[in-house]
């Protein structure tokens, strides 16, 4: 098995590890968490994106994207190899089914406490404020949009050569990722919970499925195809910017 490989799976488990443990810490009862909100959950998920980006590289993906959107981004954008994308999409949705696997454990009492089934479904999933499919999906798009913009001019050159003469030291990059995440999550994730990650929504989504959670209800398959297919439309309109913009730059 690859490095690569290895390493967008471990990477994306890290992620969600410690992004819907953040989130069954907030929401299930009897955390000690319980209740601190909703700047506690974005700042977690800046923490996991951080911590996943590191441990990917650290097991071997030279490029740790950790979520498809990015990976088909780059790609379209001339920056990745097409014929990984499938490799790589894999090895981050079963990392990231095993991550809300390990979240369920680490919260094994807590499930049966908890009667509100909608909570339950939070803890591994995205789900919408105000249910519109349409606007829903347009918010995931503009989301991930901004995600991988941000991706792309933190990693400029040219958008880094003031403070550092180059891009970003290794330790640095990771760090300015989840800071973005942060600010999407502040900014951008009221309306729909800032899914922005189509595997951070669906291996995660598979496990509610599968897991024999305490009192769990449906896994809410008729809203699960928008976090996975909005972030996919973002990433390949953000791939295609960089390409409009050295046409007509």
């Amino acid at each position: 098995m690859s490095s690569q490989f290895l390493g967008e799976l471990f990477g994306t488990m890290f992620l969600i590890i410690l992004g819907d443990g953040v989130v069954a810490a907030v929401l299930l009862n009897k955390s000690k968490a319980q209740n601190s909100g909703w700047i506690v959950i974005t700042t977690g998920w800046a923490f996991a994106v951080m911590v996943g980006v590191f441990v990917s590289g650290a097991f071997g993906s030279g490029f740790a994207h950790i979520n498809p959107a990015v990976t088909i981004a780059f790609a379209v954008a001339g920056r990745f190899d097409w014929a990984d994308v499938p490799i790589f999409i894999v090895a981050q949705v079963i990392g990231a089914f095993l991550g809300g696997v390990i979240v369920w454990l680490a919260y094994l009492p807590h499930w049966g406490e908890t009667p509100e089934q909608g909570l339950k479904l939070a803890v591994f999933s995205t789900g919408p404020a105000i249910r519109n499919t349409v606007t829903n999906l347009i918010t995931e798009v503009i989301g991930t949009m901004v995600l991988v913009l941000g991706v792309f001019s933190i990693f400029s050159s040219g958008a880094t050569a003031m403070a550092t003469g180059g891009i970003p030291a290794a330790g640095l990059g990771p760090l300015l990722v989840g800071a973005l995440v942060w600010g999407i999550g502040l900014s951008l994730g009221g309306p729909t919970g800032y899914a922005i990650n189509p595997a951070r929504d669906l291996g995660p989504r598979i496990a509610h499925q599968l897991l024999p959670i305490a009192g769990k209800g449906a896994s809410d398959w008729a809203y699960g195809w928008i976090p996975v297919a909005g972030p996919i439309i973002g990433g390949i309109l953000a791939g295609i910017f960089p390409l409009i913009f050295a046409m007509f730059g």
